[in-house]
């Protein structure tokens, strides 16, 4: 089985990517969010932790970013809390796929919590800054302070860079990047 890890900075267009290898994709982001909606027992956890912040379940986002926007610290209580939840899924995800030829793997900080193993394929998701901008400022829950703090938190993008195997240009065209997920992923099955 090849197990293939998107990588990249906040809003490059990794979770696009990811889905046009056509394989099943484990995405982190959307897993927190069933973690945040579902798990009581999290809830409590970071209810203990914050509770100032964690006051009702299902966890609602504006209380997270009210939390990790007063404090620096709260960012890493939260994801102490909910990490070690998203790591049990992905162990189920793989063995639910484990005949599979391929994997792929939407995780933002699996560098940053060194999940990565030798048998990884890495690929970063390269994009102009200015585009990244341009594509987060349409979202709804758009928060400078917050991206900020979260790209804080991830490894510098030249180093994610550097221990890529492969890059992909995300230039944020549709045609362009499904050509580009082609070739790469002709290469990959060589």
């Amino acid at each position: 089985m090849i197990k293939i890890c998107i990588v990249g900075g906040i809003g490059s267009g990794k979770s696009f990517v990811a889905k046009l290898f056509g394989y099943p994709v484990f995405n982190a982001d959307k897993e927190v969010l069933k973690i945040y909606k579902r798990n009581r027992n999290c809830f409590n956890k970071l209810r203990k932790k914050l509770p100032k912040f964690i006051t009702s379940f299902p966890i609602k986002k504006n209380q997270l970013k009210a939390a990790v926007l007063e404090k620096k610290n709260n960012l890493k209580k939260i994801e102490s809390t909910v990490h070690p939840i998203v790591q049990k899924n992905l162990k189920k995800f793989i063995k639910f796929n484990k005949n599979k030829k391929i994997l792929v793997f939407d995780i933002p900080l699996i560098l940053e919590n060194k999940n990565v193993k030798k048998n990884y394929i890495i690929v970063f998701v390269d994009a102009k800054k200015r585009d990244i901008v341009k594509k987060l400022k349409k979202r709804k829950n758009y928060n400078k302070d917050i991206l900020k703090k979260l790209a804080k938190a991830q490894l510098p993008l030249e180093i994610k860079r550097k221990k890529a195997h492969y890059i992909i240009k995300n230039n944020f065209k549709k045609k362009t990047l499904i050509k580009n997920v082609k070739i790469l992923l002709k290469k990959i099955l060589k």
